[in-house]
């Protein structure tokens, strides 16, 4: 089928929300919007505005595929692209318009519209990664100090993460942010009503675990997952080699592939919407799964559980893969999440680090009323990992380290971004980042402030993107130079 070519032509002069609502406008008419800005030379009333900014203005907008300087007249524009359709302001819709002759030569169309006025136009523009500008890295000082250790220390940590190769296993989760205007409450009820205005998708759960340690440096990584029959599935495997991972996945067409939508006004989500099964996956995939991973677990250092307690995971299964991992000196890690659905990370025992967020951890001890220490402890008596960190989502993370003498030794590094972006997928970049740096020859506390550092990177955007290892390592530096 051939590509619908939308072409918009004018000076833009300076930006506002009525060319950005015109242009969104323009993308949602065809498949393909080419912008045409016109030159200095090309101008009847000299801008104060360099042509070359003007340009660079309207390349920031996402729904602009291509654009570019022109001194060439509108019809030659046309003549040259070809376009299905050009859309111009709905102003000129009782004006003469030449652009018509040149379109009906072969049949194109000229379409006038101004775009809704109730669109947010300042989502449209494309958000560059502002890693770092609401970060505070006073107490990483003290810490380190405390810790015994500095940026060069880290900086050798740093190249060994090249070394390992990690396995992951668990819920593939496809994350939508559904961005609108809140246009007021309805008149029925005191419901929110919202106009959505695009849709934003994002491969979730175990899939960005595996992207993150992937992004951050490791040698190779292998995701094991079990996926629904449906078109959410097909979106998973089109998208999930931009991740640079190797896969192992089921399909179960018992149960959909998990899908959270959160619908969003401006910075703020007003409702999250979760399409998912809980019941376990069936003994003959449970055998599959293993055997795919007993196939290959002499080609791993690390293995991650991932377990958002979808039913992928159920114990019979989880304790034949601790047993594998310790038969061949494998680390294990895991996150079991427990938010809408119900988890327990005691039950992975024996594993060399567990991240669960404080709720988790009552959960899992039926315990409301013990402080952080002992609750930290009595979750280590229960489950025996090496390390335990609590993440206490906008509080920072609590640090406990056991022993087997009965004493313990405690720390905590507050959150380092102060306006988190979106605070979704913080622990699954915190377990990722810990993970890899244990792996790497890391103290625990170095991983810890490591881990620190790469999720208040990963808050500092919308939606669920792997982390490089550039934008940790420079961060980390920084730390270090205050």
């Amino acid at each position: 089928m051939k590509r619908k070519t939308v072409l918009v032509i004018g000076n833009f002069d300076i930006l506002h929300p009525g060319h950005i609502r015109l242009l969104k406008f323009a993308k949602e008419c065809g498949d393909y919007l080419i912008v045409a800005v016109n030159n200095d030379s090309n101008m009847l009333i000299k801008s104060r505005v360099s042509e070359l900014h003007r340009l660079e203005m309207v390349q920031s907008l996402e729904c602009v595929d291509e654009a570019f300087l022109t001194e060439l007249c509108s019809n030659s524009l046309i003549a040259n692209y070809q376009p299905y359709a050009v859309v111009k302001g709905k102003e000129f819709e009782e004006k003469e318009n030449p652009e018509y002759k040149a379109l009906k030569k072969y049949g194109g169309k000229l379409i006038f519209g101004s775009g809704e006025f109730e669109s947010n136009s300042e989502q449209y523009i494309t958000r560059t990664i502002s890693h770092g500008h609401n970060f505070d890295y006073k107490k990483c000082q003290s810490y380190a100090t405390r810790h015994q250790f500095d940026y060069q220390s880290i900086n050798t940590v740093f190249s060994q993460f090249r070394e390992n190769r990690v396995a992951v296993i668990g819920e593939i989760i496809v994350d939508e942010y559904i961005q609108g205007t809140a246009v007021g409450l309805s008149q029925e009820d005191p419901t929110i009503v919202m106009t959505p205005d695009r849709t934003d998708t994002f491969l979730g759960g175990a899939a960005i675990t595996a992207g993150h340690i992937k992004g951050l440096g490791a040698k190779n990584v292998k995701l094991f997952s079990v996926l629904g029959k449906d078109d959410k599935a097909d979106y998973v495997k089109n998208h999930i080699n931009a991740y640079n991972i190797d896969t192992i996945l089921f399909d179960d067409g018992s149960r959909p592939t998990p899908l959270k939508s959160r619908y969003r006004a401006g910075n703020k989500t007003l409702l999250r919407v979760n399409q998912v099964r809980q019941h376990k996956i069936s003994k003959e995939i449970q055998t599959d799964l293993y055997m795919q991973l007993e196939s290959s677990i002499n080609n791993f250092d690390l293995l991650v559980f991932s377990d958002f307690n979808y039913g992928l995971l159920p114990q019979t299964l989880v304790d034949k893969v601790i047993a594998l991992c310790k038969e061949n000196d494998v680390h294990v890690v895991a996150d079991s999440q427990t938010s809408s659905q119900v988890g327990d990370i005691a039950r992975y025992k024996d594993m060399m680090l567990v991240t669960p967020t404080e709720k988790e951890v009552r959960v899992a001890l039926n315990n409301i009323d013990d402080g952080l220490p002992v609750l930290a402890q009595k979750l280590c008596e229960k489950a025996n990992p090496t390390y335990l960190v609590i993440t206490l989502a906008g509080e920072g993370v609590f640090i406990h380290l056991p022993n087997q003498n009965g004493q313990w030794e405690n720390d905590m590094l507050p959150a380092i971004n102060s306006n988190a972006v979106d605070p979704a997928g913080a622990g699954d970049c915190f377990l990722a980042a810990s993970s890899l740096a244990l792996c790497s020859g890391a103290t625990p506390w170095q991983a810890f402030y490591i881990a620190s550092i790469a999720a208040a990177c990963q808050v500092d955007t919308l939606g669920n993107q792997p982390l490089s290892f550039n934008t940790l390592q420079q961060r980390v530096l920084e730390s270090f130079k205050l």
